[in-house]
């Protein structure tokens, strides 16, 4: 689909673009923060066989406004013995690293007509940087500072507790999610998110998940196995686990600092299923080129959502893990099997799928050949 290049005052659509695809994505990122509550409870409702919310507007569907309410109106309470400076700032930290991050998560390609005629096919992303997936993920490596600091500020063993269960979490599921994600560089040939999708164009079998068959399949299972444990939630959610930790990390938060903690788990949900969909599912690319007329931004965000689903269907199926078994499993055989991946892939880049690899090794340099005939006779 075309669209002109609309004047919106002294600047055109062109211009603004940028800044219009950071709005949507803030806003997108931050107001679905209550839907995603509701639809967590709905779906668990289903897989449980239970009502689910129903009191507070049709379907339930008011609660999130109601928690809100409460939120914003119940007491802060505020322990004496607590690091102020640092456990004021804890929540910002566990927030802003998603919100950085969708500078660069390209939403969808548009087609612009410009004054003269011309046709200009730009990408909806407020940042078109050739590091986004450093940037991405270099932030996300930042969140859990967030949830040490706010767990050894609040002086409670549950919440310390809580705190370095998840820097160990993290660091041992980060480690097998950047081999996965190394594997997806490769199979674009770039860092750079927009030019990741559009490797992916032609069809759901040019997708990543689909690519080096078996390997992309496994890389993406790595992921999201790797994405949930990073998110910590279940079945990976020992950071807070209320069986032993009352609340881990977020004991002692309440009122609007624990909804901001709140609001921190969401959106990095949101984002590293945006994350997901731009490595492994095509982005904004239709699963087939007939169904091309359905706008990119709806294939996008729809599968966004399925992941999210995902989510609350592996959250309603699994129990939650032992710390030992979550460590092990970390190490032991998601690391081992995302390395294999990688190499594999590197192996069948080099040799089979680039047929300039060859040619792009610089060749050794001649050694000169002596000179048989010595100096004087070289005279």
């Amino acid at each position: 689909m075309t669209i002109p290049n609309v004047q919106i005052g002294p600047l055109d659509l062109v211009t603004v673009l940028p800044y219009l695809s950071l709005a949507i994505m803030f806003g997108i990122v931050l107001a679905v923060v209550p839907l995603l509550t509701w639809f967590e409870r709905v779906v668990l409702g289903l897989f449980h066989d239970r009502p689910g919310p129903n009191r507070v507007g049709p379907r339930g569907i008011l609660q999130p406004i109601a928690d809100g309410i409460k939120l914003f109106f119940k007491e802060d309470i505020l322990p004496t013995s607590v690091d102020r400076r640092i456990y004021y700032l804890a929540p910002v930290l566990a927030l802003m690293p998603p919100l950085a991050s969708c500078a660069v998560i390209p939403i969808t390609e548009l087609r612009i007509r410009m004054a003269d005629g011309t046709i200009r096919t730009l990408p909806m992303v407020a940042a078109d940087v050739n590091i986004g997936v450093l940037w991405v993920f270099g932030l996300a490596a930042l969140q859990v500072y967030g949830i040490v600091l706010g767990g050894w500020s609040s002086n409670n063993k549950y919440s310390l507790l809580g705190g370095l269960r998840s820097s160990a979490q993290s660091i041992s599921y980060e480690l097998a999610m950047s081999l996965t994600i190394l594997t997806a560089v490769l199979m674009a040939g770039s860092l750079s998110l927009v030019e990741i999708v559009q490797a992916q164009s032609g069809g759901i079998l040019s997708w990543n998940i689909l690519r080096w068959f078996p390997l992309g399949l496994i890389a993406a299972i790595v992921y999201g196995i790797s994405m949930v444990a990073e998110t910590n939630r279940a079945p990976f959610d020992l950071p807070e686990a209320e069986s032993e930790l009352v609340a881990g990390f977020q004991t002692e938060y309440s009122s609007m600092k624990f909804a901001v903690f709140f609001m921190s788990e969401y959106a990095s949900m949101v984002v590293v299923s945006a994350m997901a969909t731009v490595l492994w599912l095509g982005g904004w690319q239709a699963p087939a080129p007939g169904l091309t007329i359905i706008p990119g931004v709806v294939w996008f965000f729809g599968k966004i959502a399925l992941i999210i689903f995902t989510y609350v269907w592996v959250r309603a199926t699994l129990p939650r893990f032992r710390y030992d078994a979550l460590m092990r499993f970390g190490w032991k055989r998601l690391f081992p099997v995302a390395l294999a991946v990688l190499m594999l892939g590197a192996v069948v880049d080099a040799y089979y799928t680039s047929p300039t690899a060859k040619s792009a090794i610089p060749a050794k340099p001649e050694r000169p050949k002596p000179n048989m005939m010595g100096a004087e006779g070289a005279g």
